[in-house]
């Protein structure tokens, strides 16, 4: 019987009410933010809006579940900056709910539960996860949901609860393929614990089937596009991101989730894995640690790759806090400890989310002497990629609105416009439709599957710092208009051109192959 199970109504009670009021605060600070405007659209934000578009079984780069639930919200709330963001601010309120539970089902009380909440919320990364719309806000449920059905079965084995299990974790990895390690995971700690013994019973492999029927569209869409994802996940690795050796990755974790969320996700660990009368719930430790050695010897995923597997270790800290010999340390200093902490990070939430105007924001970096970061092999100006990604896309839909309207009725029924990235891509797709731009084309990831769109390319608006070498492609070139730039944007947004072309000497379909580009 779960801690949970165990307690009277009202302790029960006040232990949800604890969660709820944690998540309704960590709820209150992301809408505030966004109704504040977030600076702009976060360059994969516009992508994703094109992809919810157009609904297929799989992209280049993500599965399709996340392009769903942008679809699906756009028809209710439409694409305002605050209506894209509220699909993930909830998912951020529910994750700290659900890690505040899983505390007080692995017998945390009221502080115990209250801690873990707190090492939720005041994660940087988990709180920037949750302020833009991706799939990484519903990646983070998926975890955390997991981990409450694996630790019922654990309780109380039931065929039912594995069915649900296979259920979360297809629909998971539909969303996000990374929870193929928490699959994993959860395979290594029934085999590396006594709980082995489940996997002799018909459950497992059922939960399996399921997940892996419910994964096959995005295994069907990848064999009819030449396994597009393998492909784009070699394009990312060996010429997109930096590399990160294993202790890199593992140093990234203590900035990541806030330093003082140390002592709490450490001694989750050890809750989880090393005390002797926990044996039971040791499996749920092995999701952490099967994830963490995939993803730190692999020698190119982002630190931020782990974050979906934290509030698990948080929810075993707070239960680790309540543990007898520790009942002093938490009488003395939690106080302390839960002040500090919740200060600190009010100190960093303008690093992780748009609160603060962006000169302002430049100001504070350089006082507390942050400088601009990125995971990528980019040039940055005065802020970090994430930000800088949030700025200049407008200015490049006006720039090319303004050369399309300048073209005859005949010309823009057979112009082209195409960009060489998808953030350019989907700016031109979300800010020139009220201009009357054609759908946009390009050639990174999914935009490339799109193809050239029927156009035959002897007209063309080509978004872009230069040609490379492509102006012998068509028989005149001009620049008709420089896109002002814009100081905060990303270095090589800036300085970009729109050329017109005429006379593709090839059809476009068949020079479309050459200009495939995934990352």
């Amino acid at each position: 019987m779960s801690a949970t199970q165990a307690r009277p109504p009202l302790e029960a009670s006040r232990l949800r009410r604890i969660c709820a009021a944690f998540a309704l605060a960590h709820l209150a600070l992301h809408l505030a933010v966004n109704a504040g405007g977030g600076y702009g659209y976060f360059r994969d934000e516009l992508y994703y809006l094109a992809c919810s578009e157009r609904l297929a079984a799989g992209y280049v780069d993500l599965p399709p579940l996340s392009m769903f639930v942008l679809a699906a919200q756009r028809a209710l709330l439409g694409d305002g900056l605050f209506a894209l963001r509220l699909a993930p601010a909830l998912a951020g309120a529910a994750l700290v709910f659900l890690t505040g539970t899983l505390a007080a089902r692995l017998g945390a009380r009221s502080s115990g539960v209250a801690l873990a909440c707190l090492a939720c919320a005041c994660s940087p990364i988990l709180l920037a996860f949750t302020g833009f719309f991706s799939m990484n806000a519903f990646d983070l449920l998926a975890w955390i949901g997991a981990a409450h059905l694996l630790l019922a079965l654990l309780e109380r084995p039931r065929i039912g609860l594995w069915l649900a299990l296979g259920l979360l974790c297809g629909l998971g990895m539909l969303n996000k393929i990374n929870v193929a390690w928490l699959v994993l995971g959860v395979f290594v700690g029934l085999l590396a614990t006594p709980q082995r013994r489940l996997l002799a019973t018909p459950g497992p492999w059922l939960a399996a089937a399921i997940a892996l029927a419910l994964f096959s569209p995005f295994v069907i869409w990848n064999l009819q596009h030449d396994l597009a994802h393998l492909e784009f996940i070699r394009g990312a690795s060996e010429g997109k991101y930096a590399k990160l050796d294993a202790a890199g990755f593992l140093l990234g974790q203590l900035e990541l989730q806030h330093p003082l969320n140390a002592p709490i996700w450490l001694a989750g660990l050890w809750f989880l894995l090393l005390r002797a009368e926990g044996a039971k719930q040791r499996p749920l430790a092995w999701i952490w640690l099967t994830a963490c050695l995939v993803l730190a010897v692999n020698g190119t995923s982002k630190s931020e790759y782990l974050a979906c597997a934290f509030p698990i270790l948080f929810a075993a800290g707070g239960a680790a806090s309540e543990l007898p010999q520790r009942r002093w340390i938490r009488r003395g200093l939690f106080p302390v400890y839960a002040l500090l902490l919740a200060a600190t990070t009010i100190a960093i939430v303008p690093l992780v989310l748009p609160v603060l105007p962006v000169e302002q924001y430049i100001r504070y970096a350089k006082f507390l002497g942050e400088e601009p970061h990125t995971s990528e092999d980019k040039q940055l100006g005065p802020l970090p990629q994430f930000y800088a990604d949030m700025f200049g896309w407008q200015e490049k839909a006006e720039a090319v609105a303004q050369v399309f309207e300048s073209l005859s009725t005949a010309e823009r029924a057979d112009c082209a416009i195409f960009a060489s990235n998808y953030g350019r891509c989907g700016a031109l797709d979300l800010f020139g439709k009220s201009r009357g731009l054609p759908p946009s084309i390009g050639g990174h990831n999914n935009y490339w599957i799109w193809g050239p769109r029927g156009h035959s390319g002897k007209l063309m608006l080509i978004l872009a710092g230069d040609l490379g070498g492509r102006e012998s492609w068509f028989e005149s070139v001009e620049v008709a208009a420089t896109v002002a730039p814009n100081e905060h944007a990303m270095p090589y947004e800036n300085g970009l051109k729109v050329f017109l072309c005429r006379g593709l000497k090839l059809p476009l379909a068949e020079i479309w192959p050459q200009l495939k580009h995934y990352d």
